[in-house]
């Protein structure tokens, strides 16, 4: 008990320390002061006055959200003793994987910047200035050449350095339970199955209400829709973070959904939020970066060849380059398994004293990075607003999916927990597969690393979205991929090449997220 009262009072004071400073605090700070002037503010009963005050304007509820924030995007150290570097990922050979992946991206990116000629960074010229700065809002119609970049990686780069993982102390043939040999990843992790996936997820079992399924029921909308959207309009109300998390969990309508998730994210769009992207895009006409043509050609790739998301291309590019550039982002590698890359100002190769950390964010994107924006410019027009949530979004979740980590809602164990539950629940598909060499997890991998975003049609890709908020998990993902396999089983089991089964699992548009979930988690015989 003694020592978890130890970890409370760190957790407590880290929070503190984290919340000093911030526009929250002098905005509180401010009020308080403020109210001092009111008459109903008693000498004897200051303190007390004071709170009261602060509770019934609002203030107690801001302040709640702000530490229910840091609770869920900044992980409390575990042990006040522990070294960094356990904060960030306790099994070495995890560390050690995620180092060495690191170094190889970043002499991919250095290597192109010597092969082409192009400096990682330079100071863009008064007229080249001024001519961004007039077409900010429709830089999809600039069509620069970007036929010699390429990707710095691909998902199927990734996906074969996570397959070479090997835990050096641990020995496989001693695990009689596992059939780990029989799928591409070795790490032994822990993984749920599915009685305890059930237990997670259990809002998302057959009786509960659920938007994605009772919404498009065949019995009259006022009983559920219209009563949940009244439930979901107080939330947003008295803008609660926690709540708005718990009602997420049925998903959200679509007339409430960027409420609720901002609310969440507790993504509040306050003045300095508004001025920070402001000076983000000052910092990106005034200089130009290597990455900006990979962000260029990773829209012209993806997005722009949606059917969904081509008319948002301006958006991404703007959040995209503003992104690049956010030195904030750099925050969450205090509990990401990554360290940001370095660079070397010219001239200094090799000088620690001239290494700057680039892009200044920390995060070299890669192809398909644009998709992890897409989704969320169909709730978010303004683009300050709409570029908080996506940070939000990328620091609690999407770093996951590109960085080698034993995290629960990590890439590995998502790919571990994938093949798991398809050995477990279809062992004959699984065989059929891998005998013809499709490997499930091959087919499966891109759909994992974007969280289905390109994949799924739009209105379902935030229903899955919306519960990858409301259980503050990644895992969700998984259990999807794994239902997507079961429904598509009887045209799997037919097929005799990779080419084939690829062919079957090529349009993920028609599906419906929610009843291929819910079928594969609750009516799945154990």
């Amino acid at each position: 008990m003694m020592g978890d009262d130890a970890n409370l009072s760190v957790t407590i004071a880290h929070i503190v320390q984290r919340l000093k400073g911030t526009y929250l605090h002098s905005q509180i700070e401010r009020h308080a002061k403020e109210c001092l002037h009111q008459p109903e503010i008693k000498l004897e009963s200051l303190k007390e006055d004071v709170r009261c005050f602060l509770k019934t304007s609002g203030w107690e509820r801001k302040l709640q959200n702000a530490v229910y924030r840091e609770l869920h995007s900044h992980l409390p150290p575990t042990h006040p003793a522990a070294p960094p570097e356990h904060l960030k990922e306790p099994l070495a050979y995890m560390r050690k994987a995620q180092a060495t992946w690191e170094k190889r991206v970043l002499k991919s990116l250095n290597s192109m910047s010597s092969e082409l000629g192009v400096p990682l960074a330079r100071m863009r010229g008064a007229e080249e200035q001024k001519e961004l700065r007039n077409k900010w809002n429709e830089m999809g119609t600039d069509e620069p050449d970007l036929s010699s970049f390429r990707p710095v990686y691909a998902p199927k780069d990734f996906l074969e350095v996570l397959v070479g993982l090997r835990n050096p102390n641990y020995d496989s043939s001693e695990d009689v339970s596992s059939r780990s040999h029989w799928g591409l990843i070795q790490a032994p992790l822990n993984v749920r199955d599915i009685p305890q996936l059930r237990q997670v997820f259990t809002e998302l079992n057959l009786t509960t209400g659920q938007l994605g399924i009772d919404d498009n029921a065949h019995i009259h909308p006022d009983l559920f829709e219209n009563q949940y959207v009244l439930v979901g309009k107080k939330v947003v109300e008295d803008q609660d973070s926690a709540a708005a998390q718990q009602y997420s969990r049925r998903g959200c309508s679509n007339g409430l959904r960027a409420d609720l998730w901002a609310l969440i994210l507790n993504s509040t769009n306050q003045p300095p939020d508004v001025m920070h992207y402001e000076q983000l895009k000052t910092g990106v006409i005034q200089h130009d970066l290597l990455v900006d043509n990979l962000i260029y050609k990773d829209v012209k790739l993806t997005a722009s060849n949606d059917d969904y998301y081509f008319v948002f291309e301006d958006f991404l590019y703007q959040v995209l380059l503003c992104f690049s550039r956010d030195t904030l982002v750099l925050e969450h590698f205090k509990y990401n398994s990554a360290t940001p890359p370095k660079a070397y100002i010219q001239g200094k190769a090799g000088d620690e004293d001239f290494a700057v950390v680039y892009p200044p964010n920390g995060v070299i994107p890669f192809h398909g990075f644009s998709m992890y924006v897409a989704p969320l410019c169909y709730l978010y027009n303004e683009p300050s607003k709409l570029y908080s949530v996506f940070r939000e979004m990328y620091v609690r979740y999407f770093f996951r999916l590109h960085s080698i980590s034993s995290s629960p809602s990590g890439i590995v164990s998502l790919c571990l927990q994938f093949e798991r539950l398809i050995q477990a629940h279809l062992p004959q598909l699984f065989y059929h597969l891998r005998q013809i060499g499709a490997q499930p997890l091959r087919m499966a991998f891109k759909w994992l690393v974007r969280a289905f975003s390109g994949y799924l049609s739009t209105d379902q890709l935030l229903l899955l979205w919306d519960r990858i908020l409301g259980y503050d998990s990644l895992e969700i993902v998984a259990v999807l991929a794994a239902a997507v396999f079961a429904f598509r089983a009887e045209n799997l089991m037919e097929v005799t090449s990779l080419a084939s089964a690829e062919a079957v699992l090529a349009d993920l548009s028609t599906l419906k997220v929610m009843p291929l979930i819910q079928i594969f988690l609750f009516a799945t015989s154990m």
